[in-house]
Formats: C-alpha cells, sequence, structure tokens
C-alpha cells in the first residue's frame, strides 16, 4: 500500500455534527475498500485565499492513510460528486 495525504474543505455553514458525518463518510470509503487511515488533523474553520464556489471560509481536514490506486481514484470520485465538499487534493506522500 502507498501512502497518502487527503486535504478536504468543506462548506463553511455546516453544523458540527454535518462535518463529523461528512468526514465519516469519507474514512468510510477509506476503510470499506481496504486502506487504513493513519492519522485524521481537522484544522476547522479557516479563511480561503480566495473564493471558492461564493464560499469565503471553508471547513479543513487532512486525512493520512494508505491505500492502493483504486481506492484513491473511486475517492477522489465521489469527493467531486459531494455537494458539501468545496474543494479536495489527495496527493501521494514521500519515503
Amino acid at each position: 500500500m502507498v501512502k497518502y495525504e487527503g486535504v478536504f474543505i468543506l462548506k463553511p455553514n455546516m453544523e458540527e455534527e454535518e462535518n463529523k458525518s461528512q468526514i465519516e463518510r469519507i474514512t468510510g470509503i477509506i476503510e470499506d475498500n481496504g486502506g487504513k487511515i493513519d492519522k485524521i488533523d481537522e484544522w476547522g474553520q479557516r479563511r480561503l485565499a480566495y473564493e471558492i464556489k461564493k464560499n469565503k471560509e471553508g471547513y479543513y481536514t487532512i486525512i493520512n492513510f494508505q491505500a492502493e490506486t483504486d481506492l484513491v481514484n473511486e475517492l477522489d470520485r465521489t469527493s467531486k460528486i459531494n455537494e458539501n465538499i468545496i474543494r479536495h487534493m489527495i496527493v501521494r506522500e514521500e519515503n
């Protein structure tokens, strides 16, 4: 398995419970497809460098995980579809 880091920016106007459920949805996709979560780092509400979909702030979450390429493609696909995720990026970590 390869190590990855995923950054997910959620909509700022959601309740704390909604943020938790969105993060659980992302981690569920990782675990259900054979991946392993190493660390979840919630940065919380931050100001964006520029407006994204008329939002000036976002809820930042960084997830470090291990997975195969197919899982990363599925996670990318579902993140694009999810309307509560305004931006995401998944990068491979250097060893």
